[in-house]
């Protein structure tokens, strides 16, 4: 079953977090995942407020998951540790 990738962030350093975001893509897009949302207008109905909401699809959570564990991905989190405060969850759709 295909997977969303939901993540939920504040940035704190821009420069870093481009740089992120820079390598992140590429990392995702090999492991199948791709974006459906990306740091568009969103209204913040419960919980903490992080004004970065993005999306991805991936074929299944263990695809996402790969990806997150992968060494691209990996490298491209360490331009995002410590220049963002990051939520992120996996979860598995019913289509």
């Amino acid at each position: 079953m295909p997977a969303l990738w939901i993540a939920h962030v504040t940035v704190t350093d821009a420069e870093a977090y481009g740089k992120y975001a820079e390598l992140a893509g590429p990392a995702i897009a090999k492991h199948g995942g791709a974006f459906i949302a990306r740091g568009g207008r969103y209204v913040q109905l419960e919980g903490t407020d992080r004004p970065r909401n993005v999306v991805a699809k991936f074929p299944t959570v263990e695809d996402a998951e790969a990806c997150y564990n992968s060494p691209e991905y990996q490298a491209a989190l360490d331009h995002a540790r410590g220049a963002s405060e990051r939520d992120l969850v996996i979860i598995e759709t019913t289509e």
